[in-house]
């Protein structure tokens, strides 16, 4: 079952056994970023996949930045994730937006209607922007292990690259 979630122990406790960060990072973004919310997929009562929803703007749309998009190991190969996207495409205002980790997410992404589209350069000077602290800005930025983060855009509105700042 789909739904959203502020329970914060399975939330960590997913987060950690898949990308194995400390409590203490985890629940820094837990209680610092203001404009968030947690999608989860539940298998009875126990969170086995998940993904946060971050308000953002870009170009004068609203939309929602994807992050910590994941699968317990255990529930993995299921399409839970892929179910969790679907839902957030229905929250999404605008736009979905998101910057994958690793090269292979790229493909991954693209067949859920994602394009590659969104540029940062060295000062994130044309990204889309969040009302958040500058910390949640750089911690949202830093699960990218890419020196200058390539974002993916998923909207039926027809939005720029990220470095021409002009709607076509």
């Amino acid at each position: 079952m789909i739904r959203f979630t502020e329970n914060k122990e399975q939330i960590i406790s997913l987060w950690q056994e898949v990308f194995g960060d400390s409590r203490e990072d985890v629940e820094f973004f837990l209680n610092n970023c203001k404009n968030k919310a947690c999608l989860g997929y539940f298998d009875g009562n126990l969170l086995v996949a998940m993904l946060f929803l971050v308000d953002c703007r870009y170009c004068g749309y609203s939309g929602k930045y994807l992050y910590a998009v994941c699968t317990g190991e255990n529930h993995r190969k299921r399409g839970y994730a892929s179910k969790l996207i679907n839902e957030a495409k229905k929250h999404m205002n605008d736009f979905l937006w998101l910057i994958p980790a690793e090269d292979y997410l790229f493909d991954l992404y693209s067949k859920y209607g994602f394009e590659t589209k969104l540029y940062s350069d060295s000062s994130y000077g044309n990204k889309v922007e969040f009302s958040e602290s500058d910390d949640i800005v750089d911690y949202l930025y830093d699960g990218s292990r890419y020196e200058f983060p390539k974002g993916m855009i998923y909207s039926a509105i027809h939005l720029p690259d990220g470095n021409t700042g002009l709607i076509k």
